[in-house]
Formats: structure tokens, C-alpha cells, sequence
């Protein structure tokens, strides 16, 4: 028969695996917080840049204020998923570390007999938490990908264009250089 401690010990090590998940996922999150942030003052800039007298001068300035008009909503939504996705992984952890804690302390006071089925509870809602951060991480990542899409477009409009102008004055050069 196995040590009872040794048992307890594996009873609270267990959640600690989930934790380290969550603080992983964590950690990437703060990063793409970070990215959107940075992406919606990238993208101030250059509007206010776009709106300007020389802005409206650039080769399809019109299409690229569209494109950024359209972008801000989604970022907006970005960023609130990942509030939300952190939120429910920061809450995960708390509830994985205190159903650690119940095991333990479970242990120490009535082996097994005092907080009955809250350790339990404790890591079913822990562990959906994580599921729930999880699950918006993906819809998060998908509207990445869109916007991300959607700017990939413009740019190859934009690279078109320029090789149109490009084209256009290679035809010129060839033309004044015939005799």
C-alpha cells in the first residue's frame, strides 16, 4: 500500500500541471496584447498621416483609410477577447492552486473527511476556466488571421499598382531611347 502522504502529495502536484499550461498560455497572451496595442498605434499613425494633405497625395491613400477604419473594430475585439481569455486563465490558476491548498490542508486536519467534495469542485471549475481561455485564444487567433488577410490583399493592390507605375515608365524609357 502506498504512503498516504506520498498520495496527498500527488493529489496536489496534480493541478500544478494545469497551472503551468495556464501560466504558459498566460505569458503568449500578455504578448499578443502587447502586438494589438502596438498594431492600433501603428495604425493611428498612419491614419493621421493618410488624413494630411501630403497623406492624400499617396497611391490608393483612399482604400488604406478604408482599410484601417475596418481593422480598428477588430482589433477592438481582439483586444476584449484577450482580456476575457486571460481573465478566465488568471481565475484557473487561483482555482487550481486553492484546490492544492483544500488537498492539503484536507489532509492535515481530517484525512479526507472536512472539505468533502470542494477540492473536486474546486478543479472541475479551474479546468474549465482553462477551457474557456482556451477556447477564446482560438476565436482570438482567427480574427487574426483575417485581418491579417485582409491587409495581405491591400498590400498586393498596392504592390500591382506600383508595378503598373513601373511597367508604364519602363515603356517610357524604351520609347526615348529609340532614335
Amino acid at each position: 500500500m502506498a504512503d498516504p502522504s506520498l498520495q496527498v502529495l500527488s493529489a496536489m502536484i496534480t493541478p500544478a500541471v494545469l497551472i503551468s499550461g495556464a501560466g504558459t498560455l498566460l505569458m503568449s497572451t500578455s504578448s499578443r496584447v502587447g502586438r494589438v496595442t502596438d498594431r492600433v498605434r501603428q495604425l493611428t499613425a498612419r491614419f493621421k498621416v493618410l488624413v494630411g494633405e501630403e497623406g492624400q497625395q499617396q497611391p490608393l491613400a483612399r482604400e488604406e483609410k478604408r482599410l484601417i477604419v475596418q481593422q480598428l473594430p477588430r482589433l477592438a475585439w481582439r483586444s476584449r477577447l484577450l482580456v476575457r481569455a486571460m481573465t478566465a486563465m488568471y481565475l484557473a490558476v487561483a482555482l487550481l492552486v486553492l484546490t492544492s491548498i483544500l488537498i492539503g490542508a484536507d489532509s492535515l486536519v481530517g484525512r479526507g473527511q472536512s472539505f468533502g467534495v470542494a477540492p473536486v469542485l474546486l478543479a472541475i471549475l479551474g479546468s474549465a476556466a482553462l477551457a474557456f481561455g482556451a477556447l477564446t485564444l482560438s476565436f482570438e487567433m482567427r480574427l487574426s488571421a483575417r485581418t491579417t488577410g485582409e491587409e495581405m490583399q491591400f498590400l498586393v493592390g498596392l504592390g500591382q499598382h506600383y508595378a503598373g507605375l513601373y511597367e508604364e515608365r519602363a515603356g517610357e524609357v524604351s520609347i526615348t531611347l529609340r532614335p
